[in-house]
């Protein structure tokens, strides 16, 4: 079970922490002075996906040397605004194969990556891979 709360400081600050007992500020103010709500499921899900494809690739052999994994969400309108549609960039460096790449970014979508399996429900997910040099 993984457990989590958040503490009021300030206006619309909070500090929260979960179940690694790891910190975290979040703002859901219009001055933003650290991240708010919906930027972190963005800031998950990039995570939960780049992890996966780390691994994948770690296993494969692959002699990647970098990934970043972006997020671009477009939220409903009115409330409650949950993302309609994300689009993530994975760009990759080092020599990856391309099946290589796609296969791990196929398999973290489909099978392994929890944060994405769940924004699936009110998200249409979309992905491009690119390899940089």
């Amino acid at each position: 079970m993984i457990e989590a709360s958040v503490n009021w400081t300030d206006k619309d600050r909070f500090v929260g922490a979960a179940s690694s007992r790891h910190a975290i500020v979040v703002d859901a103010g219009a001055n933003k002075t650290a991240n708010s709500p919906m930027e972190l499921v963005l800031i998950a899900l990039c995570g939960c996906t780049a992890s996966d494809v780390v691994g994948i690739l770690r296993k494969k052999r692959e002699p990647f040397t970098a990934l970043e994994v972006s997020a671009k969400g477009e939220r409903a309108e009115g409330y409650p605004a949950v993302y309609t549609s994300i689009h993530l960039t994975y760009t990759v460096r080092g020599a990856v194969s391309k099946k290589a790449m796609e296969d791990a970014v196929r398999l973290s979508e489909e099978k392994y990556c929890s944060v994405s399996a769940m924004l699936q429900k009110s998200a249409k997910i979309t992905y491009t891979i690119e390899h940089a040099a």
